[in-house]
Formats: structure tokens, C-alpha cells, sequence
């Protein structure tokens, strides 16, 4: 709890101030904590950053993966694009206050982390594309993705920083449209595949059981008696001793999606799992 209330606060300075102008002696008394306080929770600013950029990212990228996963093809890219600004507008003081410092940041770990859930993004939007046109994109399909990618960005800027009003069935419509008639009429690819490969990280970013196990156990101390936190239970049971048939597994990981504190486990356990 004092972690969320450290974050909630912090990013309220951050809004205002950015990240560089405002210190851990503005956040401590913003808080109402002392420094030791704030330090038992965070090691320095830069990790309080790193985890609300993980909070928002984790929420956005979980939330497009189950839309990806589980919609069938004709509701898909105007349901993928309404979690997309809903999620941005749910947490739109971060999500403006991210456009702005990405611009002109110095921070490698910040760079490295947004560089990470920029490629989960990417994966998820191809996904999506694959699903969604097959074949038929197979040439244009990384110029597709960069477009909507743009779309988002672009869009996004409009109702954080014009005021546009933000009306999301019809945005969704009008992307949906504009989507779609890229995709039917784009003959002349700019991005290749050679050419994404390398952007890729060498690093494996495939997180492994052992990793998943303790971001479980982690989770399970910090939260009460609840079923999520029992589906936790008999989910990292299952990590240790495989027992239970697919649709069993399924269904925990279904349990534990809808709370905030658990989507990320969700996508890390579907991901793991193949759902």
C-alpha cells in the first residue's frame, strides 16, 4: 500500500514538474513519509519511474494480448483499438507525461525498458495483422504495424495535449476504416523483415518458469485473502507440479486477469502457456 500511495503521489509531481525537476525530498514530503520511508520501498528515483512506466505498460500490454487472443476477427481491430485510447485515457496523466519525457530523455534503463514493451507491442500487433489478413499483408505487414503504431501516437497527442474531445466508438470506426484500406491498397513496402531484424534485441526476452514463480510468490505476499490471490495459489502449484488440464489452467488465468495487480501475471502465465 505504500508503494501505491509513494507511486500515486510521485506521479502527480511528475505531471507537473517532469521527471528530471522534481527530487525524492518533493515526493517524501508530497507523501507525508520521511525518506527512510520512501527508501524502503525504492531504491532511488529512477526505480520509481522504471515501476510506474512498468504499471502503465503492463496494463496496456496485457489488455491489447487478451483483445488479440480472444476476439474473433470481425469485432478485432475496432475492439483493439478502443482498449488501446480507453487504456491511455484511464491513465492519461502518465500516458502524457510518458509522450513528453521519451522526447528527451538521457535515461538508458528508461530507454531500455520502453525499447522491451515496445517490441511485446509489436509482436501483439502482428499477431493481430496475421490473424486478421493473412497472406494478403505478408509484404507489407511491418509498414502496417508502424502505421498503426502511428495511429496511436498520433491520435493520442490530440486529446492529451489539444483537448480534443475524445469520442472512442467513433475514433475506433474511423481507425478501423483507415486500417483496413492500408491494408487492401499497400503495394510498395518500405520496412522489411531484414530490416526489423535488426532492431531486434539479442537478448532472450522469453521470461522463464523460475521468473514467472517469483513474480507469484511476490504478488501472493502483497495481496489479502481473495480468489485471486487463491487462483495465484493453485497457479504457481500447477508451475511446480503440473497437474491440471488446459481448460483448468485457463480458467485461473481468467480468474486472476480482470484484477489490476494480477493482468500482468495473466499475460506472462498466457504467453507461457500458448492460450
Amino acid at each position: 500500500m505504500k508503494k501505491q500511495l509513494i507511486m500515486e503521489k510521485a506521479l502527480e509531481l511528475f505531471a507537473k514538474q517532469g521527471f528530471e525537476a522534481t527530487s525524492v525530498q518533493q515526493i517524501t514530503e508530497h507523501c507525508g513519509i520521511s525518506k527512510g520511508a520512501f527508501y524502503l520501498s525504492f531504491k532511488s528515483k529512477d526505480e520509481l519511474i522504471l515501476a510506474l512506466i512498468d504499471h502503465f505498460m503492463n496494463q496496456m500490454t496485457s489488455d491489447i494480448d487478451y483483445v488479440v487472443r480472444n476476439t474473433n476477427k470481425e469485432e478485432l481491430l475496432y475492439k483493439f483499438y478502443y482498449i488501446i485510447f480507453q487504456t491511455s485515457y484511464d491513465h492519461s496523466d502518465f500516458a502524457k507525461l510518458l509522450m513528453k519525457e521519451q522526447s528527451h530523455t538521457f535515461n538508458n534503463d528508461l530507454l531500455v525498458k520502453m525499447q522491451y514493451y515496445d517490441r511485446l507491442v509489436n509482436k501483439t500487433i502482428l499477431s493481430m495483422l496475421d490473424k486478421l489478413y493473412g497472406k494478403a499483408v505478408r509484404e507489407t505487414k511491418y509498414d502496417l504495424m508502424y502505421c498503426i503504431k502511428g495511429f496511436m501516437n498520433t491520435y493520442s497527442q490530440l486529446f492529451f495535449f489539444y483537448q480534443v474531445p475524445l469520442d472512442l466508438e467513433l475514433l475506433s470506426k474511423s481507425l478501423v476504416e483507415k486500417t483496413n484500406l492500408l491494408a487492401q491498397h499497400t503495394t510498395v513496402p518500405f520496412i522489411s523483415e531484414e530490416l526489423i531484424q535488426m532492431f531486434k534485441s539479442p537478448i532472450n526476452e522469453e521470461i522463464t518458469k523460475e521468473q514467472i514463480l517469483e513474480i507469484v510468490e511476490q504478488k501472493m505476499l502483497e495481496m489479502e485473502e481473495s480468489v485471486e490471490k487463491e487462483s495465484l495459489l493453485l497457479l504457481k502449484e500447477q508451475l511446480l507440479e503440473p497437474t491440471y488440464p488446459p481448460v483448468i489452467i485457463r480458467g485461473l488465468i481468467e480468474n486472476i486477469r480482470k484484477s489490476p495487480h494480477c493482468k500482468w501475471i495473466s499475460f506472462l502465465l498466457s504467453r507461457y502457456y500458448h492460450f
